[in-house]
């Protein structure tokens, strides 16, 4: 057996997750029919038995017999272990914690691990997000979008393309083809609560190497939050100004809301 799982954090080694998946196939069975079923040598594969019953994933029917607990009931252990010491860990974390009298600047590197640290950061807002998306960011991100402000959640979000009416604080960012091609890239920022903010810039060519910025301290979440605020100013002025419109009745209540959400 060379096959590898790389589940590390579920506490279990590669040939013990292999016993486990072949016994679900092959059981009830002993121990050296199992060997052969699953290509884990015989002189391993009763320690790795032993172990696995020792933590109760496994059971003997009868003499030197064995068949798996049910997955349903081992994903329900392996989650409450993985709680448990969650739970320990967060205590002892609590424990020798000093006040932070700073937050430093962290980077999250990769696409994805942006995303999900983005949805993280939206299912955990209470009050207010400002957000400012490409539609390659809206596809991943509107639904966790919309349950936020589904629960109350203050959504206010620039997409940065024509997109349908979806928030009711929206807008669309001016002269939009002209700022992918100018930046070389997406820009991604979100701000929530004032309290947490993600931002910076999806390069086309190097998407999954991109390096964006998180980070929890004050200057920076301020700072952020402004930039994002002040869209939505460009958008108005750009209106008014630049293709000398008037802002329709549902513009003249967004301003109100920017302006007055110092």
């Amino acid at each position: 057996m060379q096959k590898s799982y790389n589940l590390v954090n579920i506490d279990l080694s590669d040939y013990a997750i292999h016993t486990y998946l072949s016994l679900l196939q092959y059981h009830p069975i002993n121990g050296s029919q199992l060997s052969k079923r699953s290509g884990i040598p015989r002189a391993r594969i009763y320690d790795i038995l032993r172990t696995l019953k020792k933590r109760g994933f496994v059971a003997e029917a009868s003499k030197g017999i064995f068949v798996p607990l049910p997955p349903d009931e081992l994903i329900k252990e392996l989650r409450r272990n993985y709680e448990k010491d969650l739970e320990r860990f967060e205590n002892m974390v609590n424990e020798v914690q000093a006040p932070a009298d700073h937050d430093f600047i962290w980077t999250v590197t990769g696409y994805q691990r942006v995303m999900d640290k983005a949805r993280e950061i939206i299912d955990s807002a209470r009050k207010e997000i400002y957000i400012r998306l490409f539609p390659q960011e809206a596809e991943t991100l509107i639904r966790a979008l919309k349950k936020a402000e589904k629960r109350g959640v203050q959504v206010k979000c620039i997409f940065m393309e024509p997109f349908p009416k979806t928030f009711a604080i929206q807008v669309i960012h001016p002269q939009h083809e002209m700022v992918e091609r100018n930046l070389g890239g997406r820009s991604f920022d979100l701000v929530a609560d004032k309290e947490e903010f993600i931002g910076g810039m999806f390069t086309t060519e190097k998407i999954e190497e991109c390096r964006i910025n998180w980070s929890r301290n004050r200057w920076f979440v301020i700072a952020g939050r402004d930039s994002l605020r002040h869209d939505f100013f460009h958008y108005f002025l750009y209106k008014t100004y630049t293709l000398n419109q008037a802002l329709d009745e549902n513009e003249k209540i967004l301003y109100e809301i920017i302006q007055n959400d110092m």
